[in-house]
Order: structure tokens, then sequence, then C-alpha cells
């Protein structure tokens, strides 16, 4: 089977439901930025796995995390079913806690700088946080367009509360990831 199908050569292509729509479309836009994060993740989990600890629990964590948003991809895309759920958004809140009893309280701002590992941490965090507002944006064009019934905001509350918690476990990760590698925190100086 080909991998190309010509069917996008016009700037166009198909979501979940087969409705046909502009490669610029806000769905595209927040499922496609989705996809980097995901692709970004897979980047943390190689450089995780070339520290000399590992830290196997969070690739595991990782890998989790990585079919979670293949699952909000398809959400996005407007495939039918319940894509992300109450649980997955606790099942973060839970890492992020067991992380959190370990690291020393934080007394400043961080920057997103350390080795590499904590940097891919910070990339995470930020496009996560990019793929929110998109989603944000996504959610309100669906209400405008759907004003009296139910709006894809209210179906998509998991979704929108599992990318937010997400960003907070990649930022807990980072500075989790250079507390196991004995870096120092790069701390924000105002001057």
């Amino acid at each position: 089977m080909a991998i190309y199908t010509k069917t996008g050569d016009r700037g166009e292509t198909s979501l979940a439901n087969g409705q046909r729509v502009t490669k610029t479309d806000v769905r595209i836009e927040a499922y496609g930025t989705v996809d980097e994060l995901n692709s970004w993740v897979g980047a943390l989990r190689a450089s995780l796995r070339q520290q000399e600890d590992g830290l196997p629990s969070l690739d595991v964590q990782l890998e989790r995390v990585q079919n979670k948003l293949f699952n909000l991809g398809a959400a996005l895309s407007e495939a039918p079913g319940e894509w992300i759920t109450a649980d997955d958004v606790r099942q973060l809140e839970e890492w992020i806690d067991v992380m959190q009893e370990e690291l020393p309280p934080q007394r400043a701002f961080v920057l997103p700088a350390g080795g590499e590992t904590v940097t891919r941490c910070h990339i995470c965090r930020t496009i996560c946080r990019r793929a929110e507002r998109r989603m944000i944006e996504l959610a309100q064009f669906k209400k405008m367009k759907t004003e009296g019934t139910e709006s894809r905001l209210e179906s998509m509350n998991f979704g929108l509360q599992y990318v937010n918690r997400l960003s907070d476990y990649f930022f807990v990760m980072s500075r989790y990831v250079g507390y196991k590698n004995g870096e120092k925190e790069a701390i924000w100086c105002k001057n």
C-alpha cells in the first residue's frame, strides 16, 4: 500500500468523520500541534534512555502519554467516542505528586534550561501549552458554530484538563530529571 494518497494535494484533508477541510482548519492545527508534541515526547524518551540511570519508570509513563496523545488527536479529528477520561487526568496528577515528593521546594522561577533531557522536558511543556491554546481556540470556534446545542468544549473537557495537567507534568519532570542528574536548576534573575 502506498503511503501517498494524493488526496491532500490541493490543500485539503479528511477528518476522522470523513469531512473534508482545509489543512489550515482549526481542528487540523489543534491535532497537528498534539502530533508535534507527541514527536517531542518521543525525543524526550530517547534522551532519557541515553542517561546512565535512564529513569525507566519515566519511560513507561511517557509511553502511556504518547498513546493518550494519539487518543487526543483522534478526538480532535472528530472520531466518535470517549478518548480521554477523568482517570487519565488523575494518573498524571499521581505521577506529578510522586515526583514532587522527592524534590526540594521551588523557591523561584525556573528557566527552561539545563541538560539535554531537562531541556526536552521544557520543549514538551511549551508545545503542550500551545496545544492547549489551539484546543481552546477550537472549542470557541465550535461553540460559535453550534450556538444553542452542546458545544465541543463540554465534550473536550477531559482533553483540556489532560493537556493542562500534562504541561505541569513536564515542568515537574524537568525539575525531577535535573535533580536526579545532580544538575543545578537555572533560576530566573531579573537583572
